[in-house]
């Protein structure tokens, strides 16, 4: 397969023509991107992105799929001298798990075993390749799920579900030694929260943000940082006061609102999934929205260092920035936490309350209820009888 001719002027630069295709794209692909994806795309890479967007493929797998396609493209041109076929043969599906995932101890005695030297090379030069080891096991899966949602996508069948295929990549993993990781090596609970809060205690309006950012992202059920990155004022819709204790009548009342989240990961682009807000969640980000005279548009959004507010929303990854950096401030490791901490605290803490699990997914609206238990599971095991045989 060779790349297809720019059905324009021979003239018009052919990477210039794939960066301006792109333009299409920006509110989903950085600029940064940009130029970088123009020279590892080929033009169908292009015309598929721009269709699933306009299909109304979430942002942030929209992202993923780019920059998934992208390495693959980059690693099939240094592996075999040609752009990825479509559909892809069995035998470069299994290529590609053999430069991934490798034993390191094979590798020390073979270095034939793995990625070849000039592959990894050329991927290191492009930027697209920076660990040492093998890839990350979740990794390798991801890119491979993409490039079989993208062969659908594009009408075809691949062998991405080949008995062979399956073997490989389970034998590769457990070669690799390398165990499945958490997103976020604690969770942020209840008191890790508190720690956090109490550095966002100031008048600021960065202090305001944040700690509204984070009351939100906890309360809401442990939302995902680009749900949140992605919260929009049009989301929110305020609800009748509802009482602290719905048994006691004569309990205060609190102020309520609704948050609509469209299409979430789990979800699909005919759902419309909302979770809700109650008391000092909701004061805290009708606080945040006063004070930055947000009426419309993203929610959060970047604050620049003299206090001045951005129209732009914040990026997912500047959502976990900003709660790495709240850690580092409460005198915790930022490396043991990260945005999805959230998600696992806030299981975490229904647990350790007693909360009915399907009460908690019907806030935190996880699909699979083997992944909710999970966490479950571990607190009934730290607060069970059967951990206390000898104390």
């Amino acid at each position: 397969m060779t790349r297809k001719a720019i059905p324009l002027s021979s003239s018009v630069d052919p990477l210039q023509s794939r960066a301006e295709e792109l333009d299409a794209l920006d509110a989903i692909l950085p600029f940064a991107r940009r130029d970088q994806l123009a020279t590892l795309l080929t033009y169908e890479d292009v015309a598929t992105l721009k269709h699933l967007a306009k299909e109304g493929m979430g942002a942030n797998t929209l992202r993923a799929l780019a920059s998934d396609l992208g390495y693959l493209e980059a690693w099939c041109e240094l592996a075999i001298g040609s752009p990825l076929p479509w559909p892809a043969p069995e035998s470069l599906a299994l290529k590609f798990v053999a430069h991934h995932l490798w034993d390191p101890v094979e590798r020390a005695e073979d270095p034939g075993h793995g990625m070849p030297a000039d592959v990894e090379t050329g991927l290191r030069a492009k930027g697209l390749l920076r660990s040492e080891g093998p890839h990350a096991p979740d990794t390798v899966r991801r890119r491979l799920t993409s490039w079989s949602i993208l062969t659908r996508w594009r009408g075809l069948t691949g062998a991405f579900s080949a008995p062979s295929l399956k073997a490989a990549l389970r034998l590769a993993v457990r070669a690799s030694g390398r165990p499945r990781q958490p997103k976020s090596r604690r969770a942020v609970t209840g008191d890790v929260l508190a720690k956090l809060l109490v550095t966002c205690a100031g008048d600021r309006l960065v202090d305001v943000r944040d700690r509204a950012l984070l009351l939100t992202a906890f309360a809401s059920g442990g939302r995902r940082r680009s749900e949140i990155a992605d919260l929009r004022v049009e989301d929110l819709v305020d609800e009748e006061p509802v009482h602290a204790d719905p048994r006691t009548p004569a309990s205060p009342r609190l102020p309520c609102l609704t948050v609509n989240l469209g299409r979430t990961k789990t979800t699909t682009a005919d759902d419309r999934v909302h979770v809700v807000l109650i008391g000092r969640p909701v004061e805290a980000l009708k606080q945040w929205l006063a004070e930055a005279q947000i009426d419309s548009g993203s929610v959060f959004r970047r604050i620049d260092q003299w206090g001045n507010i951005d129209r732009r929303a914040l990026t997912p990854q500047s959502v976990n920035l900003i709660l790495k950096g709240r850690c580092r401030q409460a005198g915790l490791d930022p490396e043991m936490f990260s945005a999805h901490g959230l998600r696992s605290g806030y299981l975490t803490e229904a647990a350790n309350h007693g909360v009915p699990l399907q009460e908690a997914m019907q806030q935190s609206l996880h699909k699979s209820v083997t992944q909710a238990a999970s966490y479950y599971n571990n607190a009934e095991r730290k607060n069970g009888r059967a951990t206390r045989l000898v104390i």
